[in-house]
């Protein structure tokens, strides 16, 4: 069937990280945190800061300025959103891919930190829709997420092709119906496996 749906995992895909356990751990060496604790707290409220229960100043709340700290909430939120950095190879592939078909993203992300990633790496230009699990209360791997993503374009699974960086998540996808590509960071290779499934490129 003729693909009419490119969905976009955004870190690790279109660009860094935003907030894995990469980048958990660059914070835990930068500020001196306990990586214990700090890692015992993440995991308490990730569910609900991923899914937009709860706020990223909450967040940092509790697992980070629940003590006195040497360093300012600003210094830490800076370093936090300057891990975010595009991936200008795949951007120019979804630039070329633009207006073939319906492009939208779905990824795992905290409200404040996917917003600023929209706007960081320009998403707004090719992507009318954002399935991110703030906005809709859901998270990767969950098979709800991507019932809903595929129901709110009222298409079938197999028109749908999905393109994520973590094996979980494609499996997911392709339990669900839908053709999924993992993202190993070779833009060449992806470009192929888009080209494969009929994705026009220019």
């Amino acid at each position: 069937m003729t693909v009419r749906v490119l969905f976009f995992d955004v870190g690790g895909v279109l660009g860094t990280n935003g907030w894995d356990r990469t980048q958990r751990g660059r914070a835990v060496e930068r500020f001196g945190l306990d990586a214990d604790e700090f890692a015992d707290r993440h995991e308490c409220v990730v569910a609900d800061l991923e899914t937009g229960k709860m706020s990223f100043e909450e967040y940092l709340d509790w697992t980070v300025f629940h003590r006195e700290r040497p360093f300012t909430r600003d210094e830490f939120r800076a370093f936090v959103w300057g891990r975010s950095q595009p991936y200008p190879e795949v951007l120019d592939l979804v630039d070329r891919i633009g207006g073939r078909l319906l492009l939208a993203t779905l990824n795992n992300e905290s409200r404040e930190l996917n917003e600023y990633r929209i706007e960081r790496f320009g998403l707004r230009r090719w992507f009318p829709l954002f399935f991110s699990s703030c906005y809709v209360g859901m998270r990767k791997p969950e098979p709800e997420i991507y019932r809903l993503a595929v129901d709110v374009v009222n298409l079938d699974p197999s028109e749908c092709l999905f393109v994520d960086d973590r094996a979980i998540n494609v499996e997911r996808a392709s339990a669900e119906g839908i053709d999924a590509v993992r993202f190993d960071g070779d833009v060449a290779a992806l470009e192929r496996e888009l080209t494969l499934r009929g994705v026009e490129v220019r």
